[in-house]
C-alpha cells in the first residue's frame, strides 16, 4: 500500500479522487500508483496560504506576534525582506527593523 502522506508537505489529510491522491493543505496531486513521484532532500516551507517559500523571499506578517523581552509585538502587516529558511519549529530566520535577528514560524507569514 502506498504512503498516504503528501510527498510535499507531509500532510496526513490526503484523499483519493479517481486515480489521483490530493492534498487539501498544499494542493499537490499525484498518482497513487507511482511510489514517491517527488524525491527531495530539501526542506519545503509553505506560508499561511500554502505557497512555497525560498531563501531571499520577502514575507508579510499576518498577525501581531509577541516578542519575548520586547515591550511591543511585531505588528501585522510588517514586511520582512531577505528571509533564510532552516529546519525546526521557527523555520524562518530574518532581521526585523526595530527588533533585530529572530526566528518566525511560516504559518504566521504570507509571501509578499
Amino acid at each position: 500500500m502506498p504512503n498516504n502522506n503528501c510527498p510535499l508537505c507531509k500532510s496526513e489529510h490526503v484523499y483519493p479522487m479517481e486515480f489521483l491522491m490530493i492534498c487539501p493543505e498544499c494542493g499537490h496531486e499525484w498518482n497513487a500508483a507511482e511510489e514517491k513521484t517527488i524525491v527531495s532532500d530539501e526542506n519545503i516551507v509553505l506560508d499561511s496560504n500554502g505557497k512555497q517559500l525560498f531563501d531571499g523571499d520577502s514575507v508579510i506578517v499576518i498577525k501581531d506576534l509577541p516578542v519575548k523581552g520586547a515591550p511591543k509585538p511585531v505588528k501585522a502587516g510588517t514586511k520582512v525582506k531577505n528571509i533564510r529558511l532552516r529546519d525546526g519549529d521557527h523555520n524562518i530566520d530574518c532581521k526585523i527593523d526595530g527588533f533585530g535577528a529572530m526566528g518566525l514560524k511560516s504559518e504566521f507569514v504570507k509571501k509578499a
